[in-house]
């Protein structure tokens, strides 16, 4: 495959990644009017947004298994088919209940499409200078995602109306689809007995489920509510089962040894927290601005797109030092940069300006998930065998969602804690909203911080320049080394 064309079907991956990612925060600006206009009960309306979340996590990890198995460029397809429909379907609801649904379909779409997209950029690129540059570019699409997700939310809402942030997809997604079988090459292991793993899929994905949707309910239920301590309790022991099953079955849908990889285990644990503390610093600073601040849903999607710029701006600088230095040096940079960034936020006064208060520490941020993101992406891939990496890019993608499950949940606890305590010594709502958020904010830099000190992993084992081949893992089962050859 030529460069010209890997290129060519590196920018339609690119596009049904960005899709998907928009789709995380498009419809959180859109919320109120959507209430209305569908009538929402208030305990309700936030499922539009935990709905989605909920199944991408959820299925994340089981998308990227059906890929290596099954084809990643068919898997994808029937992806961006299920992630298209549904938003047709959303855009066309008349009822919360309806639209609920459709968001989860959505999320079970983008489940699917994702681990499958990245896993062939994976496999299209060499290791080294030319995979790093591509995934440098990825990690810079899903960094700004989510930023330009609220503003075009908010634009499309006031300007069209909330359905067009469903609409919107759907000729993209016809687009990606109609390309897709032209430019993006496929990739499936012929002449193999797939070989599959129900019981281990059960038990992974019902783990994932329970443990986000308990997460999402902590916060309102109390974290030692029995409804909480019930779901975490059965997610636990669902996700124990699973890794009981993993060392049993003879073609287990997450082979275990992959973890044998100490690049490959730090990079998944730098993304767990490197998500708990971004998404909640996002989560928590879009509160802070709206609530405290009176910024309207078009100005915060404007101050967070300062940020985004300079994460943009610094993604072809790191991938070249990943490319030059390693992963790891760039990665604890990069964790450095976000949790000083976010610690910085603990200082913003209660009528803080953009450009004198809120700009700087944005700016660190900002340019730090590109000194974070990228490096995570390379390493969580890196030395992975083609006929695993849909499941590699399926891990890696799951440890950050539930990253930011984690992350949001503990942000959303602390600050409502510290908020109710304020006001119960009779402070006033902007003094008890401003202090809650600090606390919020310690927490989540707190947690950004804890990466640098696992990234050590990284700095020891992750060789990337191109003259350092990744070793593959060896591997366990016959079934197993079948596959492996046939990848050769």
């Amino acid at each position: 495959m030529t460069t010209v064309r890997r290129w060519r079907a590196f920018a339609v991956l690119a596009v049904a990644f960005f899709m998907t990612t928009v789709d995380l925060t498009i419809v959180n600006v859109a919320l109120p009017t959507i209430g209305k206009a569908l009538h929402f009960s208030e305990t309700n309306l936030q499922w539009v947004v935990t709905a989605y979340g909920l199944t991408f996590g959820g299925f994340l990890l089981l998308g990227g298994r059906a890929a290596d198995l099954l084809g990643r460029r068919r898997v994808l397809m029937i992806g961006l088919v299920v992630f298209t429909a549904s938003s047709l379907g959303a855009a066309l609801a008349s009822s919360d209940t309806f639209l609920i649904a459709m968001r989860g379909v959505q999320g079970l779409g983008a489940a699917i499409v994702l681990p499958a997209a990245q896993s062939i950029v994976m496999n299209m690129f060499t290791e080294g200078a030319e995979r790093n540059k591509a995934l440098g570019l990825w990690g810079a699409i899903g960094a700004t995602g989510g930023t330009l997700g609220l503003i075009t939310g908010g634009v499309l809402t006031r300007y069209a109306g909330w359905e067009y942030i469903f609409f919107l997809n759907v000729p993209v997604g016809i687009a990606v689809l109609i390309l897709a079988p032209r430019v993006v090459p496929e990739s499936r292991l012929e002449g193999v007995r797939r070989r599959f793993d129900p019981l281990g899929a059960v038990t992974v994905t019902g783990g994932l489920l329970l443990f986000v949707y308990a997460l999402s309910k902590a916060p309102q239920a109390g974290w030692t509510g029995t409804s909480t301590l019930t779901l975490l309790g059965v997610a636990v022991a669902l996700l124990i089962a699973f890794v009981v099953i993993e060392t049993r079955v003879e073609a287990p849908l997450m082979p275990l040894r992959i973890f044998r990889s100490r690049t490959l285990t730090g990079a998944n644990l730098a993304g767990l927290l490197m998500g708990a503390g971004f998404f909640g610093f996002i989560f928590i600073g879009t509160l802070y601005m709206q609530q405290v601040l009176g910024y309207s849903a078009l100005q915060t999607g404007a101050a967070w797109m300062v940020a985004s710029m300079f994460s943009m701006l610094m993604s072809a600088p790191v991938q070249k030092l990943v490319t030059r230095f390693s992963a790891g040096p760039v990665l604890m940079v990069g964790m450095a940069m976000v949790g000083g960034g976010i610690l910085w936020t603990t200082a913003l006064p209660m009528h803080a300006h953009f450009w004198g208060n809120l700009a700087a520490p944005y700016i660190v941020v900002g340019a730090g998930t590109a000194f974070a993101f990228i490096p995570i992406s390379i390493a969580a891939l890196q030395g992975v065998a083609e006929h695993e990496a849909g499941l590699a890019s399926g891990l890696m993608n799951t440890s950050n969602q539930m990253g930011g499950a984690i992350g949001v949940a503990i942000a959303s606890t602390v600050s409502a804690t510290q908020i109710k305590t304020l006001t119960a010594h009779g402070k006033a709502a902007d003094v008890a909203l401003t202090g809650g958020f600090h606390w919020a904010f310690w927490v989540c830099g707190l947690i950004a911080l804890l990466a640098v000190g696992t990234t050590a992993v990284l700095v020891r084992r992750s060789p990337a320049s191109p003259e350092a081949p990744a070793t593959a893992e060896p591997v366990t089962t016959k079934h197993e080394a079948v596959l492996a050859l046939e990848a050769a």
